[in-house]
């Protein structure tokens, strides 16, 4: 629009209001202004040496919507924002005090609900749901309803064709496509539709300059600036490719940005004959060539050229190249595959791709499912440092890795889990290491090999639902009394077998057995265990670290436990007992306990119910010289303000305890102010308190603020975990 006051901005499509525009701004507070869908930039420069707080005055566009997101226009009017997350990291930097609200879209259960509205039979809506599934990209897209609905139609075709359509969902390409083609099944006796070819360049080019401008909605004058005839748009908006809005001048935008970019991808693969050099129609664009488009410094400031990526790369697959030619009549470039190639090769003697990240380089070229592509991406690599974090980096690093001609020879799936841990055993590099377990009794003999490896550096190991037989367990206790290099050891979620517990708490016994740090959280532990496992800590002088978090102790449990604990040869200081059935009969043995010399210093004891009397005990012990705690957790023990007097106490006298959690127990105003009075004490030691604090209640908030006046080195946590959280309060003293 060029120079405008922001009144004239406002009107431009309304011009019977322009006269009520001064009476309406003057209760600014009463408007609300919304953009919809921002993607374009505003640019910075002209913020800072422009700015404009007078709607009255003529500014060029950008500096008044500039100074509107700056809160200097109109600073009492409501602004709603609507776009997408690639656009928020600008907006943060232009908005002031924003409040974000994310839109999640259809949940898991939604979609599945979805497919099994839209397919008749059942067993067909949870094949084609599983096959959308296993693609975790288009999975996650499938949050938006759109996407659900093109998935199930694209996929619902096939089947009543009598067609497999796992291969169509094995790439986010390969979907997208087949949908787009569907959209414009060929006319009876063959070939391509006509009135497709001429007007698909074009719209590919509206895609791609939308994508690098970072705008979905086009107008009139957009068509215009590069030749699209309005007319030459109606199959794309008869098959749903595109959506048209008559809100003054009609506006353009594709039913999904999943489609743009895949057309955005198009421009580069189609073919553009005579007009490639000076633009469509003798016009220039805004598109930046392929290099750019895969360079890390673009797609960092603009996201979407990622996926535009994936799609380029789905594109050069021969299959999907015949796709579209038989749909629209065009010719796929042969010369996109070099290109792609000249910027994803790993240059001859070097470790690294010339222009991506490894992985990323990993998933584009699983996006092709094109072999003769990754054989020549893969051909000098003769090296590869991965994180695989999840399945997916599995899935698309495996394909890429059988490729490969100069390592990694003779993986099956049959034995990949042997040879990776044959592999990485004698490596001093692997340090730590996660294995989920699965039914298979198949972990624990591979792992013990490695163990045994002398070169084996293994510092860190977690073992999570690993299932096994008693021997195996007997094997990995005899392998932990001769490794030298595992300090820290995981066993969550296991089930222990009686003879496997007790095995392994023999093992600790042994003077060799190096473990520091233990955790045995949820392994189904009962009191019966606690005696091996008490007599184990009387003689080990090296593990320093127990978490038995979530496992049935009970009372009885912990008595046996602080039988072995006050040794003078044990030398544990940090004990999580979270959520183990401990009342206040257990603290009086916890208290007994820490009342001695003994090395304690980080208990845990949360969710458990001690409540008053419970509390009392520990109280009891935190007032003695020798108590040498330093953090305790009592989060969710059922503590009340009638509690806090024997608490407050206590802290006056501690010189020891740093950090107290409280959190999720009711204190009120009463018990929030008798803390307060020992939390005021230049004496006191705490650093760091955490307590459900009631944001409503005015009188907590003004006991607050005098306890951070009066003890400034002290930190208030306002409590928001979840009740149901199984992560200990205490889990990072123990990993």
């Amino acid at each position: 629009m060029g120079t405008c006051t922001f009144a004239e901005l406002i009107s431009t499509n309304w011009p019977h209001v322009q006269e009520d525009i001064p009476a309406i701004l003057a209760q600014a507070q009463k408007v609300l202004f919304i953009l919809d869908m921002m993607m374009r930039q505003v640019p910075s420069e002209a913020l800072i040496h422009d700015i404009c707080g007078d709607w009255k005055k003529q500014k060029p566009v950008p500096v008044l919507l500039g100074s509107l997101l700056k809160r200097k226009m109109l600073p009492k009017a409501t602004l709603l924002i609507t776009t997408r997350p690639g656009a928020l990291r600008e907006l943060r930097l232009l908005t002031e005090q924003p409040l974000f609200i994310e839109i999640e879209g259809f949940l898991e259960e939604d979609r599945k609900a979805y497919f099994l509205k839209h397919f008749e039979e059942e067993s067909q809506a949870l094949r084609a749901f599983d096959l959308m599934k296993n693609n975790e990209a288009l999975f996650q897209l499938g949050s938006a309803p759109s996407v659900c609905w093109m998935v199930c139609t694209c996929l619902r075709q096939q089947m009543e064709r009598g067609e497999d359509p796992a291969a169509t969902c094995r790439t986010t390409t390969a979907l997208f496509l087949r949908f787009l083609c569907s959209r414009f099944p060929p006319p009876h006796g063959g070939g391509p539709r006509r009135g497709l070819r001429a007007p698909l360049k074009p719209l590919c080019l509206l895609a791609a300059e939308g994508v690098w401008m970072r705008s979905s909605v086009f107008d009139g004058e957009d068509l215009r600036r590069l030749g699209v005839d309005p007319s030459a748009l109606c199959p794309f908006l008869d098959g749903n490719i595109l959506q048209k809005s008559e809100d003054g001048e009609a506006c353009y935008s594709f039913i999904h940005l999943s489609v743009q970019q895949l057309l955005a991808a198009m421009f580069y693969v189609l073919e553009l004959e005579e007009q490639e050099e000076e633009g469509l129609g003798g016009r220039q664009w805004h598109v930046g060539n392929v290099g750019k488009l895969l360079s890390k410094e673009e797609r960092l400031k603009n996201p979407s050229l990622t996926h535009v990526g994936y799609f380029l790369f789905g594109l050069c697959n021969e299959r999907r190249a015949m796709e579209l030619e038989t749909t629209f009549g065009c010719l796929v470039s042969t010369e996109i595959k070099r290109e792609l190639l000249k910027y994803t090769l790993m240059p001859h003697g070097k470790k690294s791709f010339s222009v991506m990240d490894t992985k990323e380089v990993l998933s584009c070229l699983y996006e092709s499912q094109e072999e003769q592509l990754v054989k020549d991406a893969m051909a000098h690599v003769k090296e590869m440092s991965l994180h695989l974090k999840n399945e997916t980096d599995v899935v698309h690093s495996s394909f890429c890795l059988k490729h490969c001609g100069n390592f990694l020879k003779n993986i099956s799936p049959a034995d990949t889990y042997r040879n990776f841990c044959m592999a990485f055993g004698g490596h001093k590099t692997l340090t730590h290491l996660t294995l989920q377990g699965n039914d298979q009794n198949d972990m624990l003999p591979p792992l013990c090999e490695v163990l045994r490896n002398p070169k084996c550096n293994l510092q860190y190991l977690r073992l999570v639902s690993c299932s096994a037989t008693t021997q195996q367990w007997a094997d990995l206790s005899c392998c932990l009394k001769t490794n030298q290099s595992l300090t820290c050891l995981n066993l969550t979620a296991n089930e222990f077998l009686d003879e496997g517990a007790k095995l392994l708490y023999m093992t600790l016994r042994y003077p060799t057995c190096f473990l520091q740090r233990l955790s045995l959280e949820n392994c189904q532990l009962t009191e019966a265990y606690c005696k091996d496992l008490s007599s184990a800590l009387i003689v080990n002088q090296r593990l320093t670290h127990l978490c038995l978090a979530k496992n049935a102790l009970g009372d009885r449990g912990v008595k046996l436990l602080c039988e072995g604990l006050t040794y003078p040869e044990c030398q544990l200081q940090t004990l999580v007992l979270w959520c183990c059935n401990i009342t206040s009969d257990g603290c009086i043995h916890l208290s007994t306990l820490l009342q001695q010399n003994s090395s304690l210093t980080h208990l845990d004891l949360g969710l458990n119910h001690i409540g008053i009397i419970g509390l009392k005990f520990l109280c009891e012990a935190l007032k003695k010289p020798l108590c040498k705690l330093r953090c305790l957790w009592l989060w969710g023990c059922a503590i009340t303000p009638f509690s806090c007097a024997e608490l407050s106490s206590a802290l006056r006298s501690n010189q020891n305890l740093i950090t107290l959690d409280l959190g999720q127990n009711s204190l009120g105003s009463s018990g929030v102010n008798m803390l307060c009075d020992a939390l005021k004490l230049q004496s006191c030691p705490l650093q760091t308190l955490r307590l459900k604090i009631d944001e409503s209640d005015a009188q907590i908030q003004k006991l607050l603020r005098e306890m951070k006046e009066s003890n400034p080195q002290l930190t208030i946590e306002s409590d928001h975990r979840d009740p149901k959280d199984n992560r200990p309060s205490s889990h990072d003293f123990i990993f």
